[in-house]
């Protein structure tokens, strides 16, 4: 916590120990202070004192005298402190045991194995010493051989996750002075917001409670404009309206879809009457709910040739929005037309068409789409301009540099404007988290870079956090979730999300300090800055080693085998080969209330195009 006579906060990373390759990173700098300066259009300036300040330093001595320590806890009572947490918690006497422990087993083993050795050698007799005491010398430097590899090891692992690291900035949310503003009626309309992005509140977030209704993986989460409503969608089929508050399901049906339901979305200025809906079987269907917790029916409005996995909303329109699928098209979606679906464009590259996992309007510049899928880059089009004959309609492309020609099959699975529009956060499978500046030109590289966590196993998502877009969160496979500041690119809060194993969807409150997440479990979670203390980070530095090691791993246990847009091509290559199902009894009669666009596919069995609905 910050001295009471105006000493500005210790920040993380400055704990008596210094972390290794920190120094190099700290030196030169300038696009970290550079950028720290350019987010401020929405935060108020840091106050220059840290009497109150959001965030706690070390103590600088063991010894200090009572004096200071009573003057510390009381002045503890009155701020949002936090835990001056070191860069990865590297510090902790419990992570330097289990170090410890780990090579004991290591020392143990080996001996275990040259006793193994001696017992199983012929004769054992007088004859033989001197065989034995070679055999054990050339154990003995094997040992050290393998002691110093993995001691080089450590060092580049340090040396890793300490790298493009900038100094965290010091506290712009004051607890005291903001409740005292507050209580007189300064600023009372900002209060919420600045709370929101206060990094104290955020290292206090702890489980809440669970949401527990559906009977499969919950793919989706989305929060009503309000925030008094949150829609979910999981591989049952089933959707669900939820009074998150008192924890009761206001709202059950079948969603119409044939396979896993991917996304589920509330429109806006809609009042909570249309959800927009994508799924595994490449449908986009409408929902529309009644003011009497009843939903009235489905439509389908749009078919892709393969899974469609986003849909991306328009943030001032109660009836457009725009849905991407693996068959790389993107379809813009009008519900004010006899044929809403309109193609907009079929990505490419060159010639080879790139299927999608993920697409985000431009918050600022409506006209504006992202999208990622199956290759390195970030596409950015506009809606107004497209046209295929010229750069396959692309306004410009992001992609880290040492990606461009880079031989692993990286894909992008989530990609998010942030809360402005400038900037876009882009996750790479079994690689790291993105950041670029969507005002660049075509071609630059990125920002900063998040890393610690594992995306391989699902369709990971990532978002921003906070109000202004302060911090970066995403889930794991390893079943934690993760919160970085976003200038600093350093880790703030740690949770164990899952106990299934992968958290893949993070949705936070729009104006509260919250957000709800889901995986693996068939639950979905809530979490609040409850906690009494800040987090310790405890256990962080092991998790980020296993998941880098692991990912090392797989990038030399796969190079060999089939890539995942081969395995794709053929599975959908059998499938299409395989007769078209019968359409369930009775759909034909609703093939004129069909929304279908005549560019969907009529290869797949879409199902119904109209689903009368009922609650549960």
């Amino acid at each position: 916590m910050a001295e009471a006579d105006g000493k500005s906060p210790v920040l993380n990373g400055d704990s008596e120990e210094k972390q290794p390759g920190e120094d190099q990173h700290k030196e030169g700098d300038a696009s970290g202070s550079k950028d720290s300066q350019t987010q401020s259009s929405c935060e108020d300036a840091p106050q220059k004192t840290a009497e109150a300040s959001g965030d706690k330093g070390i103590p600088e001595a063991e010894g200090e005298t009572g004096a200071n320590r009573e003057g510390e806890e009381e002045e503890e009572e009155d701020t949002d402190s936090m835990d001056g947490s070191g860069l990865f918690s590297l510090t902790e006497d419990g992570e330097r045991e289990s170090e410890g422990g780990r090579r004991e087993r290591v020392k143990e083993k080996d001996r275990g194995k040259r006793a193994a050795r001696k017992r199983i050698r012929p004769g054992g007799g007088t004859n033989h010493s001197s065989s034995s005491d070679d055999d054990d010398d050339d154990d003995d430097d094997e040992q050290k051989e393998e002691e110093d590899d993995d001691d080089d090891d450590d060092e580049a692992m340090e040396s890793w996750l300490g790298a493009e690291l900038h100094d965290l900035r010091g506290p712009t949310w004051q607890a005291v002075p903001s409740l005292r503003s507050r209580e007189i009626g300064r600023n009372s309309h900002q209060f919420v917001r600045r709370v929101c992005g206060a990094r104290g509140l955020v290292q206090r977030l702890e489980l809440q409670g669970r949401l527990e209704r559906h009977t499969g993986c919950v793919n989706t989460l989305h929060f009503n404009p309000s925030g008094t409503r949150l829609a979910s969608g999981s591989d049952d089929l089933r959707v669900v309206i939820w009074d998150w508050a008192i924890r009761r399901a206001e709202l059950e049906f079948d969603s119409g879809h044939k396979s896993n339901v991917f996304q589920a979305k509330f429109l806006p200025h809609s009042g909570d009457s249309t959800l927009a809906m994508c799924a595994r079987d490449g449908q986009i269907r409408v929902a529309e709910l009644s003011a009497t917790q009843r939903c009235k029916n489905t439509k389908r409005v749009a078919q892709h040739k393969g899974a469609a996995h986003k849909l991306a909303l328009e943030p001032d329109s109660p009836c457009s929005f725009l849905s991407a699928g693996e068959d790389a098209v993107v379809f813009g979606i009008d519900l004010r037309l006899d044929r809403p679906a309109n193609k907009l464009v079929v990505v490419k590259e060159g010639d080879k068409k790139v299927g999608l996992y993920t697409i985000f309007v431009n918050p600022a510049k409506t006209h504006q789409f992202a999208v990622g899928g199956r290759d390195q880059y970030v596409r950015i089009y506009d809606q107004r301009k497209i046209n295929e004959n010229e750069n396959n309609g692309v306004l410009k492309k992001f992609c880290p540099s040492h990606l461009v020609s880079s031989e692993s099959k990286t894909n992008i699975t989530c990609l998010v404007y942030s809360h402005d529009g400038t900037e876009l956060l882009a996750s790479y499978n079994d690689e790291d988290i993105y950041l670029f500046d969507s005002n660049h030109s075509d071609g630059a590289d990125y920002r900063r870079r998040y890393k610690g966590h594992r995306n391989n196993a699902t369709v990971k998502g990532v978002n921003f956090y906070g109000p202004c877009s302060e911090f970066v969160v995403s889930g794991s496979d390893c079943g934690h979730i993760y919160l970085w500041d976003k200038n600093s690119a350093r880790i703030v809060q740690f949770m164990e999300g899952d106990r299934g194993g992968v958290v893949n969807c993070l949705e936070p409150h729009p104006h509260l300090p919250g957000m709800a997440t889901s995986g693996l479990d068939h639950d979905i979670k809530l979490w609040a800055p409850t906690a009494e203390n800040p987090t310790g980070l405890k256990g962080l530095k092991e998790v980020m080693k296993k998941n880098k090691r692991e990912r090392d791993e797989d990038s030399v246990r796969h190079g060999d085998q089939y890539d995942t847009q081969l395995l794709w091509f053929l599975m959908r290559h059998m499938r299409n080969r395989r007769p078209p199902r019968a359409r369930r009894e009775g759909a034909d009669a609703d093939t004129d209330e069909s929304w279908s666009s005549p560019d969907s596919s009529d290869e797949e069995d879409g199902g119904p195009d109209h689903v009368q609905c009922m609650s549960s």
